[in-house]
Order: C-alpha cells, then structure tokens, then sequence
C-alpha cells in the first residue's frame, strides 16, 4: 500500500469538500458501490487504486477519472 503524500491528503480533503457542495459524500458513494467506507477512503487518499471507486469519485465532482487521479510514480495497490 502506498504511502499518501501531503499533496494527496490535501487533494482528499478538496474532494471530500466539492462532494459536500455537491450534496454527497464518501459514505454515500460507498453505499451506492456496495463497498466500505474505507475503501472509498483509501482511494481518496491515493493509497489504493479501484478504477470503478476513481470513476465514482471524478464523476460525483465532474471531472475525469484521469484528471482526479494523476498517474503518479508509486502505483497504489489495485482493488477490484
């Protein structure tokens, strides 16, 4: 599992942000996957990579999955 940087949490922190304006959150997205919190959590926070969490996540703040999740040079665990 990849360690988070400090432009990650920040980068976490802003979507946990635009999801409220939005009118959600991580939990609710969780609920709407079948997936824990935390997994959502962890995509989040770039530790773990799950393309179907990332494209969750970038459409619930309209954006693309790749504009939310740059590739960065440490790879994440990937979840199904």
């Amino acid at each position: 599992m990849r360690t988070p940087t400090k432009t990650d949490l920040d980068a976490h922190e802003r979507l946990k942000a635009e999801l409220r304006i939005r009118g959600t959150s991580l939990a609710q997205i969780s609920r709407e996957l079948g997936v824990s919190d935390s997994a959502v959590t962890l995509v989040g926070k770039r530790m773990c990579r799950s393309q179907r969490i990332e494209e969750a996540l970038a459409q619930a703040v309209g954006m693309s999955p790749e504009e939310l999740f740059p590739i960065h040079e440490e790879e994440g665990v990937t979840m199904t």
